[in-house]
């Protein structure tokens, strides 16, 4: 009794967790990937300050790694939660990682010698991982995690191991967990940029996606932080982000803007501009959205560095014999220009994870209509839901910059702290 739990470990989980525990309530943080961190592990820079993402995140994980108030439980699954405030219980599946966690001391013996090589999520599918493999360079916790799916049964890691930590098979586990309150902070997916079939993603091998240009930016990525067309190795002469695409769209039920685009795109600009001051870099947007402390002087950086703003979104973008051309109409001058870019990066919107529609679905919590969790009010409560006891943080309500997600995670936190304080008390 007393317990609180967390779920999902992305920043705003981790910050409701710390500062839970960091008031002597136990915590356990679930997360379904193998390492905490969520998206932010995948960013390059944060905006406006440009900050290192994981020289800000790292410290934070380890903190709760180390914490002796908080349980992580990784590659693990809600299944059930039952009770009400004060004595929740909370039912969770934790799948197999096929190594002993109490042995691993994550040294990559094994992943070196893996010679299997598969599509790597974490790279937004621009590199490769092994069959036994660790997310990224600072996961937590520090251990690998053999690919079922994908493991020959070579044999070689086995041999290669010198703790003997790696498991030819593994079970499921159970486990039910007393907390007296939650919170769900089950953070975000990107929008398909496929479901756009005009801009050519994986159609057009040079069109690509925010979150795969942060990948290629970032120096531990797939390329090294080099930034080239994905067509023919060269660094691009020329870049067009290209706008909400998966917000502010009716037809595909996102009204919303996703809050993190604009500054996002201003930010990778800013990035290329740097390692590549000769590229022509443009935006083509709708409106500009920089709304946060500092924005609009970084949107001013930007335009200083020579970055372009073009009021517009093309209709299409096409393959020619230079390489891709596309349309766009400048409507603050309604000129037509058209552009031949080098490379195409499409600024996909940010919408609510699977996870947080089937834990809302059990619990009876209201569902917006765009999918997010639904608070009890947009502007008074934004974390207490209809279920006493249980909070919602982070970009599961809404979009959110980390900033916002971290106030987010902490508010959240302090309501979940009382819920325990006082079952503690009765």
């Amino acid at each position: 009794m007393g317990n609180v739990v967390v779920i999902g470990a992305g920043i705003a989980g981790i910050q409701a967790a710390l500062d839970i525990a960091d008031h002597g309530i136990h915590v356990h943080l679930i997360e379904r990937e193998p390492s905490i961190g969520g998206h932010m592990a995948q960013l390059d820079k944060t905006f406006p300050t440009n900050d290192c993402s994981m020289c800000i995140l790292s410290p934070k994980m380890v903190d709760v790694e180390r914490h002796p108030l908080i349980t992580i439980h990784t590659c693990a699954e809600v299944e059930k939660i039952e009770g009400d405030v004060g004595h929740f219980l909370v039912t969770v599946k934790k799948h197999p990682r096929y190594v002993d966690e109490s042995a691993c001391n994550g040294c990559g013996d094994c992943v070196l010698i893996c010679p299997v090589e598969v599509y790597n999520r974490f790279d937004a599918g621009l590199g490769v991982r092994k069959a036994i493999y660790k997310p990224h360079p600072q996961a937590v916790p520090d251990i690998v995690i053999k690919d079922p799916e994908h493991c020959i049964e070579c044999g070689l890691c086995y041999d290669a191991c010198g703790p003997d930590a790696i498991k030819r098979e593994g079970t499921e586990q159970i486990i039910t967990i007393d907390a007296s309150s939650i919170v769900i902070t089950t953070g975000y997916t990107t929008f398909d940029a496929n479901r756009k079939t005009q801009f050519g993603h994986l159609v057009l091998p040079d069109v690509i996606t925010s979150l795969e240009l942060e990948r290629m930016i970032n120096t531990s990525g797939p390329t090294g932080g080099k930034i080239k067309r994905l067509s023919n190795g060269a660094v691009p002469k020329s870049v067009v982000f290209i706008q909400c695409v998966g917000s502010r769209d009716m037809t595909i039920n996102r009204p919303y803007c996703s809050c993190v685009c604009c500054m996002q795109a201003i930010k990778n600009a800013i990035l290329i501009k740097e390692k590549n001051p000769e590229t022509d870099v443009i935006i083509c947007y709708m409106d500009i959205r920089s709304y946060g402390k500092g924005y609009e002087e970084y949107f001013e950086r930007a335009k200083a560095l020579g970055v372009k703003f073009l009021r517009g979104i093309p209709s299409d973008v096409l393959a020619d014999r230079n390489g891709m051309i596309m349309q766009v109409e400048n409507s603050e001058t309604s000129e037509v220009l058209v552009l031949h870019p080098d490379l195409i990066v499409l600024s996909v919107g940010i919408g609510p994870s699977e996870k947080s529609g089937q834990i809302a679905e059990q619990l009876g919590i209201p569902l917006e209509e765009t999918g997010f969790i639904k608070p009890v009010h947009d502007a008074v409560d934004t974390v207490s839901t209809v279920r006493p006891g249980i909070y919602v943080a982070g970009t599961a309500t809404a979009p959110r910059d980390i900033p916002d997600s971290v106030a987010s995670g902490g508010s959240a936190a302090m309501r979940a702290y009382i819920d325990a304080i006082r079952t503690r008390s009765v």
